[in-house]
């Protein structure tokens, strides 16, 4: 190995993506101080923000999805282009290795990679891989996965089973009394942790509204991250019904790991990033997919655990009818709840990004 590595890194599009890569280039600045590590993502994306934010230079391409508006006309000048621009930063920088976090800048990037003759390393989140990681996976030295039975989209030879690279902040924090206290709830009662993502969940809030009723006539607790576009009409109901003490909402949860800590069960969407934060801090969950994700392959994450007895799964269209109720049948099932945490804990990889660190060092040699 030369004495100073250096990587890019490809990801964008959604912190499904960035937020692995970013746990990556971390991990390797951790192991090897001295390497030099560039990113390259798709102008307009949030990872233009979040990963100069996370101290990593970025490079951006002018290139997006695939949307049936006027903007598909410009699709195939947008191609071009990025692929250019993606092997002229190739050029100029000299990789030993570039590593694809899926995302629209993942494709030119690893393309112009493979014509460069440079090895090139993805990671795939999702139990079903999305678009961009089937195709460049195809030419990688290197496929680093987080669930089993991947050989049906990739060389089995090539794959290696890692699990999710994950934020540092995620794990469990201080004792459930403190935690419970920063949330100003009561740690003698159950506690529900809701998260729907950074931007919250529509039909998750929806759910918890229809039946909000039910915290009052119970013990239930519930800390609820909203996002912004329903903050308003959380607390105006919360208000309304006297649950101040009872009913915490919240546009975005800055401390996740005292918010875990807090948690007896948690109501999440079924992104592959959730599902590995919540296999290591090994909390009972209800998965609600995202019903437009693309292949819906939230729903495809969920039903890996659903059928090993390691979650429950509401869908979107049913959260109004069925959610709060299935929180309630959770809750006073004791042994059910001890059940999935064994069984969730099985999915957990805590050590996954170091072992990606070294799969890239292999691919780089």
């Amino acid at each position: 190995m030369k004495e100073q590595l250096k990587v890019v890194i490809s990801c964008g599009g959604t912190g499904g993506h960035i937020f692995p890569a970013i746990a990556t280039a971390d991990a390797l600045k951790r192991q090897y101080p001295n390497t030099e590590i560039l990113f390259i993502g798709a102008l307009g994306r949030m990872e233009m923000d979040r990963v100069p934010k996370a101290g990593y230079p970025i490079k951006g391409l002018w290139i997006s999805g695939l949307q049936l508006d006027k903007s598909i006309f410009s699709l195939p000048f947008k191609l071009i282009k990025s692929l250019k621009d993606a092997r002229n930063i190739l050029k100029e920088f000299h990789p030993d290795v570039v590593v694809g976090f899926g995302g629209f800048a993942s494709g030119p990037t690893l393309k112009a990679a493979n014509w460069l003759h440079i090895p090139t390393v993805i990671q795939e989140q999702n139990s079903y891989p999305g678009k961009t990681n089937r195709n460049v996976g195809k030419k990688a030295k290197a496929i680093c996965v987080a669930y089993e039975k991947m050989d049906q989209w990739f060389p089995e030879e090539r794959i290696h089973l890692t699990g999710n690279p994950l934020r540092s902040i995620i794990t469990t924090g201080g004792t459930r009394e403190e935690a419970a206290q920063y949330f100003g709830l009561n740690p003698a009662k159950p506690i529900v942790l809701l998260v729907g993502g950074s931007q919250g969940a529509l039909g998750i809030n929806k759910g918890i509204s229809a039946r909000i009723e039910a915290f009052k006539s119970s013990d239930m607790q519930l800390i609820w991250q909203t996002g912004k576009s329903y903050i308003d009409k959380a607390n105006e109901e919360v208000k309304q019904h006297n649950l101040e003490d009872k009913v915490k909402p919240t546009v975005f949860i800055d401390r996740m790991d005292l918010a875990y800590t807090a948690a007896d069960i948690v109501i999440s969407r079924a992104g592959a990033i959730s599902i590995s934060e919540l296999a290591l801090v090994q909390k009972p969950v209800i998965f609600v997919p995202l019903p437009t994700a693309a292949q819906d392959h939230q729903t495809k994450n969920a039903q890996r655990l659903v059928d090993a007895e390691a979650a429950i799964m509401v869908r979107n269209d049913e959260t109004e009818l069925i959610l709060v109720s299935k929180v309630q049948e959770l809750l006073r099932d004791k042994e059910r709840q001890q059940k999935m945490r064994q069984n969730i804990a099985a999915f957990a990889r805590p050590n996954a990004a170091e072992d990606i660190v070294n799969i890239i060092l292999q691919a780089a040699k």
